[in-house]
């Protein structure tokens, strides 16, 4: 009866305390359920001057698993770091020389800040600014191959996780021969309505659902206008920095303020957890800055990694205004307007009353490693004082599909630690710059080459490239192995197509009308360009400010100047004038496939429209694998790479991050993952090892993604359902695939053809490549679908056996050998448009050209 007692005494105190943290979070203050925080190293509790008190490290043995005691201290650390109380976290360190774990018992799933202090301390016996390791707490990594090399300011990474079970690791992964080090750790909660599910999606323009599904690591958290704001003055415990830095043209800003108590929360939305008084209270405006154009934007411009999509919250209170409706202001996110005529006062009712806006970048979007934020007067709004303001701002990356906040590597159990990350991959951001220059050698190189011999008529001009001589300079410094493999190529003499001049570029665009820009990658911007006699053009440009893209640029320049094919996207020319690097392309004027699939009003495309598209792309990808003698992977196969010309003819584009496939003696090629999340063949992430198969993984997505009518991750839907390629298998073995189908082919296939099709695709989808068929066996069973269909494709194509086991081999299928019984022979076919690699097999596609 006394232990009931004791039980029932428990479970009321629990009751009355989760009762009054709901009660606090609706008043705008939070205690939050779960509070570790440990000064790592320290022998005594520290107390900061914000009411915070971190446990020493004998008070926190308990949570920690490992049997070292390595400390480091120093006494202070006033004369290398700017002075505050959290400055005494930085002068204690604990040192792991294996994986160590700290476990916290979780007592309200939800929300979580984890924050983590690192500096490298003198230590007798370790040399923290080597140390090489990665954290990771459960499913997510923080951290990999992470180091601290600057002695001369403190480091500081935190993060909110969405915590689901009852207990919490941090993990941290020594690399082989190397240690790890903290100085202090925070785990706490954080309220659950501090992200909302959904934000609004700037590229594609849109919602964005399931948020909560993500975890998040702080960039960057700004108070607009204003100074520091220090956990002191925040209930959440965070710090608000000034903009100075990140302001891009600041004489077109005024600071402006009000006092603290002037601001008033709203009865709903924002609320003193989303932001203090101290950043509503001061914001940035536009002022007179004696510009010609006083509609200029406010701009502020913030380094991020561009293989990561960003959550960003942009903080407004109107303390400029006399009057309500005097503001309104467009709001853009990397050149792409986010909102459009911004009324305050519509939203709010009043003055000096906080109101906040998420939005969610995606990586396609990021363009030069920046994310660019800018606020302007509207355009559409008459005054005769256009202004525009913005109080604070908050950048926060997104997990990706690995789980992983620190590239694309994913958390492994026990003994697996993380996925290593290549070698190969540090070297080339080592040396990024050199990489850069060598394209550009290469490239200029052979289009020097290549003008001594003029063909198709076009007229060439005889001077030298205006990057001669810079390249001519670079190449001195080159070592001797790049020399070699630099003179390699350029005696292969490119053919880079028709020379333009500067000025036809400018032309054709526009002046480069942002109205014309059809497409942005790393490299810059793609416009669509039109010549005097009509003739329209995707003109690519690269950006001379950015190293981004630098290596896709090369290697799709190397690509196209070799490759010929109907089912690939031409390279028609370029343009070098003026330190340019401009390529010109065939237009393909009905764009992406995935835009006539879903996510667009444009009309759907038959079934027999998209088995023929299917079809085209299978060949293109074909070529590519078995036209060289060694084949090309393209690597990032995706409905939007599928380009449709004016006659809905497909064609492969996008070849950045091809790579030559194995050669006889090899079975893969090691490098390191790229591609695009829900395409990416799961035997190449786990084992970074690339070959042919894992394009006919990437084209089985495609071919589900084209019959259901839906996107190959979609976070919005239920967790089951968020991966394509999983949900398709899994409907197809309970046999419900009508299901899940585009329903605007409901009752437009024959059931045999479909059979045929998912056939195709499922056996794309293999978990190993090994079980999976080559893209001339895929293109085989496409076109039999075709032909179930009743229409004859452009090949002949044998009766199937209603045996199973009695295919037809490769030998003797359509696609794979158009005559046959003739064994396949790489041939050079020499013509008007340049060199082409291939083999008999493609000579037909080739010719039709």
């Amino acid at each position: 009866m006394r232990g009931r007692k004791h039980h029932f005494v428990i479970f009321a105190f629990l009751v009355l305390y989760f009762a009054n943290i709901a009660t606090s979070t609706s008043k705008g203050k939070f205690t939050p359920a779960d509070t570790y925080l440990i000064n790592c190293g320290s022998p005594d509790t520290t107390l900061l001057d914000d009411g915070r008190t971190f446990k020493s490290d004998p008070q926190s043995a308990s949570y920690l698993s490992t049997d070292q005691t390595i400390l480091a201290s120093v006494k202070s650390l006033q004369e290398k770091v700017s002075f505050s109380s959290e400055s005494l976290l930085y002068q204690t360190a604990r040192i792991f020389e294996s994986e160590s774990l700290y476990r916290f018992l979780v007592f309200q799933p939800g929300r979580h800040w984890v924050r983590l202090y690192f500096y490298p301390l003198s230590h007798p016996n370790y040399n923290l600014t080597s140390a090489m390791f990665s954290v990771s707490c459960d499913s997510i990594v923080l951290l990999h191959d992470f180091s601290v090399k600057d002695t001369s300011k403190t480091l500081f990474k935190e993060y909110l996780i969405n915590i689901t079970s009852s207990q919490f690791t941090l993990k941290f992964s020594p690399q082989k021969k190397s240690f790890a080090f903290i100085n202090a750790i925070e785990f706490v909660s954080a309220p659950d309505d501090l992200i909302p599910d959904s934000a609004a999606a700037v590229s594609p323009v849109g919602d964005f659902n399931g948020l909560s599904k993500f975890a998040f690591e702080v960039s960057y958290r700004l108070n607009i206008g204003g100074s520091i704001v220090t956990p002191k003055n925040d209930t959440l415990w965070r710090t608000w920095l000034p903009d100075d830095q990140y302001m891009v043209f600041p004489q077109g800003a005024q600071n402006v303020s009000v006092p603290p108590k002037t601001i008033k929360y709203p009865d709903g939305g924002a609320t003193p957890l989303i932001a203090p008084r101290w950043v509503y209270a001061t914001a940035d405006r536009m002022a007179d800055a004696g510009v010609a154009n006083s509609n200029f934007k406010l701009t502020w411009e913030m380094n991020v990694d561009p293989s990561f999509s960003y959550l960003i919250r942009m903080h407004f209170c109107d303390i400029v205004s006399k009057g309500l409706n005097e503001l309104y202001f467009n709001v853009y996110i990397n050149e792409i307007m986010g909102v459009s005529s911004l009324d305050l006062s519509t939203l709010t009712s009043d003055l000096a009353t906080p109101y906040y806006k998420d939005f969610v970048l995606n990586a396609t979007a990021i363009t030069n490693g920046s994310i660019i934020v800018q606020v302007g007067p509207a355009a559409d709004v008459l005054s005769s004082l256009p202004n525009a303001i913005l109080n604070g701002l908050e950048v926060m990356k997104i997990s990706n599909m690995a789980g992983s906040l620190d590239g694309l590597f994913s958390s492994g159990g026990p003994n697996a630690g993380l996925v290593p990350k290549s070698r190969g991959m540090r070297i080339a951001a080592a040396f990024g710059l050199a990489m850069g220059v060598t394209a550009i050698v290469l490239l200029v190189m052979g289009i020097v080459r290549w003008r001594q011999k003029p063909k198709n008529g076009w007229e060439r001009q005889k001077t030298f490239s205006s990057w001669l001589p810079l390249n001519a300079s670079y190449c001195s410094f080159m070592s001797s192995k790049s020399k070699t493999s630099c003179s390699t190529i350029i005696s292969s003499g490119l053919n880079f197509g028709r020379l333009f001049t500067f000025n036809e570029i400018k032309i054709a665009t526009k002046n480069f009308d942002e109205k014309a820009v059809i497409g942005v990658g790393g490299f810059g911007k793609v416009y669509l360009g039109e010549l005097e006699d009509g003739i329209k053009l995707a003109i690519k440009r690269g950006n001379p400010s950015s190293s981004q893209g630098i290596n896709e640029f090369r290697t799709e320049i190397e690509l196209l100047s070799k490759l010929r094919h109907r089912h690939l996207v031409s390279l028609i020319g370029y343009c070098d004038e003026q330190s340019e690097m401009i390529l010109v392309y065939e237009y393909m004027s009905n764009g992406p496939l995935r835009d006539h699939i879903y996510g667009s009003t444009l009309p759907t495309l038959s079934w027999r429209q998209r088995l023929e598209i299917c079809i085209g792309a299978a060949r293109g990808l074909h070529y590519l694998h078995t036209g060289s003698t060694q084949g090309i992977i393209h690597r990032d196969i995706k409905t939007t790479n599928i380009l449709l010309d004016e006659n809905f003819v497909a064609k492969m584009a996008d070849f950045g991050l091809s790579k030559t496939g194995p050669s006889l003696e090899q079975t893969h090629v090691s490098t390191a993952v790229k591609g695009s999340f829900g395409y990416l063949d799961p035997e190449y992430f786990r084992r970074q090892q690339l070959t042919e198969k894992s394009d006919v993984y990437s084209f089985g997505v495609v071919l589900f993604e084209v019959l259901c009518a839906r996107p190959a991750l979609d976070p919005a839907l239920p967790r089951e359902q968020v991966n394509l390629a999983e949900w398709a298998m899994q409907q197809h073995r309970k046999g419900s695939l009508e299901k899940i189908m585009d329903p605007n082919l409901a009752g437009t296939i024959r059931p045999e053809a479909l059979r045929k099709y998912v056939e195709a695709a499922e056996k794309c989808l293999a978990e190993y490549g090994v079980d999976r068929p080559t893209m001339g066996d895929v293109l085989w069973n496409l076109e039999y679908a075709l032909q179930l269909e009743g229409a004859s494709p452009q090949t002949d194509l044998p009766e199937e056996n209603e045996n199973e086991n009695s295919k037809p081999s490769s030998s003797e299928q359509p696609g794979t050998n158009l005559k046959a019984n003739k064994e396949e022979q790489l041939i050079n076919i020499n013509d008007d448009s340049g060199v082409v690699v291939g083999s008999p097999m493609f000579l037909e596609d080739f010719q039709g050209r």
